[in-house]
């Protein structure tokens, strides 16, 4: 009988934890306010984690927590070149186009010409430029038809 009322009352508190573990709130999506200033020093392993966990949110959709995670990738090491692409990648997403032109130049200045990405990301950088330049118009106000330049 003692055993029966333990292994009800083990039962009973099991059950009430699993409870209270399904109703505790979601841990809140990256907040651009980390807790405290933290001090910046070269650790690469350190910015691979940011990474990676920027990643996640990328996947996830969630463009404005990947970009923070993916600056504070870059804070950790900054020659990580995965960390600009997804920072760009994600500014684009957000149609923040000046700071995705800013990360997309950093990742082609420290890239090498044999970087894989350097082709697409060069045509990236370019359709960027085009979006913010003004279309020309003419003195009635039309706009002009683009013109081609021959190389």
């Amino acid at each position: 009988m003692a055993r029966a009322l333990r292994l009800f009352l083990a039962s009973l508190l099991l059950s009430a934890a699993l409870i209270a573990q399904e109703n505790a709130p979601l841990p809140p999506e990256e907040d651009q306010n980390f807790a405290a200033p933290r001090e910046y020093s070269f650790n690469p392993l350190q910015a691979q984690k940011e990474l990676k966990i920027g990643k996640f949110y990328f996947k996830k959709g969630s463009y404005k927590a990947a970009a923070l995670r993916a600056q504070e990738a870059i804070k950790w090491d900054d020659s990580l070149l995965d960390a600009y692409l997804m920072l760009g990648e994600a500014r684009e997403r957000l149609r923040d186009t000046d700071g995705a032109r800013k990360a997309y130049s950093q990742f082609l200045e420290l890239a090498d010409d044999t970087a894989k990405e350097r082709k697409e990301i060069q045509k990236r950088l370019q359709k960027l430029v085009k979006a913010d330049d003004p279309p020309k118009t003419d003195e009635s106000g039309k706009v002009d038809a683009p013109t081609k330049v021959n190389p």
